[in-house]
């Protein structure tokens, strides 16, 4: 499935269970939210996203603690875990989609390298899931792209 049909059926998925979803965004700049938003009808779920590219940003509109951001760093599960449930806090959405990775070409370490990203899911009334993938050193433009197709899908397993 292409990202535009995976998006179609997230947001088919969301208006059959009548439930709203943000995404909080940082290495994809707003694309998750694009792809959904391209869709005519879709504000009928979706509430809003957050594109939360700097620390600031994360902590400010997400809540995500400094602590963590200290600690872990802004590439870890344990940012895009807060990222995810402060999406939940801070909009009326019931279902957050959160992504934070390495998009490069520059950036990486041998601890993250560039195609590490981290993927946090919401739901309300459940623990917040979250996975890592590492897409590879295959440029800024595919890492993205691939960031958002494994989130739309994660949001569609997320619903089954």
């Amino acid at each position: 499935m292409s990202n535009a049909e995976l998006a179609n059926a997230l947001l088919q998925a969301c208006q059959q269970r009548g439930i709203m979803l943000a995404t909080a965004e940082s290495c994809t700049g707003g694309l998750i939210i694009a792809a959904l938003t391209d869709i005519a009808g879709s504000s009928a779920v979706v509430d809003r996203g957050f594109i939360t590219y700097s620390n600031e940003a994360k902590m400010e509109m997400l809540g995500v603690s400094a602590a963590t951001l200290e600690a872990h760093g802004a590439v870890s599960g344990e940012t895009v875990r807060e990222m995810a449930a402060g999406a939940l806090t801070h909009s009326r959405a019931s279902l957050s989609l959160a992504v934070t990775g390495i998009a490069g070409p520059s950036g990486g370490s041998s601890e993250k390298p560039v195609g590490l990203v981290w993927f946090g899911i919401a739901f309300a009334g459940q623990p917040v899931v979250v996975e890592c993938q590492l897409f590879g050193h295959k440029g800024r433009e595919f890492i993205r792209h691939e960031t958002v197709r494994h989130a739309l899908q994660l949001g569609l397993r997320a619903l089954a």
